[in-house]
């Protein structure tokens, strides 16, 4: 079984993770772009075409599924995937998780980028799914970025900020951007009242749900035994995991896998996340 996952950055450790969590058998391919990075100030039309550019290498590889593990690139180019490897590839898409933080809790936020906070998606969302729960919208400008910077000092300093902004009775954050899922422990430790809900674990269930049943009849075989492999493509090239991928648990979990390139030497700065 293999399972290839698209976003601008760092977004897909944590469906990854998840996935190899699940089944550790899987092979996973991980294709960022870094040359297009960030996706949220480009047009549609230009989300659509790095993700195309993403997606068409990793068909290379075979896969049984393809994840875009991107919030930004689930509303602009699922559409585009879809209609290039559908049927043949299952195209998995990424939700924020308010629905499930809704109908559990009465004040949820949701934090986000900037460009996604102002979408008529994420205003959709909660009409669909707030189930009546009072909701604030975090614009959290920089979080994703110092992200996939791997920058410890800007990512503190973004979660702060967003935690300035939350109100004082939130219940529930749900994290508008998978590159948040990344440092979840921290805004849970800034924001101890609130629970975070991420869509990782939920989205490579569905992933797993989707495979189609001769591949996953072959794969279930061996599960229990298997371990596999990790390749990472970059705007389409293969190339070595990302040295800021290191500086979180979901990465460090990956990096022994990976195959078809050594991991980059990770930076002196501290790991960011849990040990």
């Amino acid at each position: 079984m293999r399972i290839a996952l698209i976003n601008s950055g760092l977004g897909l450790l944590a469906p990854a993770a998840a996935l190899h969590q699940l089944r550790p058998d899987a092979d996973l391919v991980l294709a960022p772009d870094p040359d297009g990075m960030p996706w949220g100030p480009r047009t549609p039309a230009d989300i659509a075409s790095r993700a195309l550019l993403c997606a068409r290498a990793c068909a290379l590889h075979a896969p049984d599924a393809i994840i875009m593990a991107c919030n930004t690139g689930s509303v602009h180019a699922l559409e585009a995937l879809r209609a290039e490897f559908e049927p043949q590839i299952p195209v998995i898409g990424t939700v924020p998780a308010i629905k499930p933080a809704a109908a559990e809790h009465r004040s949820v936020s949701i934090w986000a980028t900037v460009a996604t906070t102002a979408s008529a998606y994420q205003r959709r969302l909660i009409t669909d799914f707030a189930d009546g729960a009072d909701v604030t919208s975090i614009a959290c400008p920089g979080l994703a970025e110092s992200i996939d910077a791997g920058d410890e000092a800007a990512t503190a300093t973004a979660v702060a900020a967003g935690a300035a902004q939350t109100p004082a009775d939130c219940e529930a954050i749900v994290l508008g951007c998978t590159e948040y899922e990344l440092v979840a422990h921290r805004i849970g430790l800034v924001v101890p009242s609130a629970i975070t809900y991420g869509s990782a674990t939920a989205v490579a269930t569905q992933a797993l749900r989707r495979i189609p049943a001769t591949s996953r009849a072959t794969s279930d075989h061996e599960h229990g035994s298997a371990v596999g492999t990790v390749r990472v493509l970059l705007s389409g090239r293969p190339a070595e995991l990302p040295a800021a991928a290191l500086r979180y648990p979901e990465g460090r979990l990956l990096a022994p896998l990976v195959v078809g390139g050594r991991v980059e030497r990770l930076p002196a700065a501290g790991f960011l996340g849990r040990d």
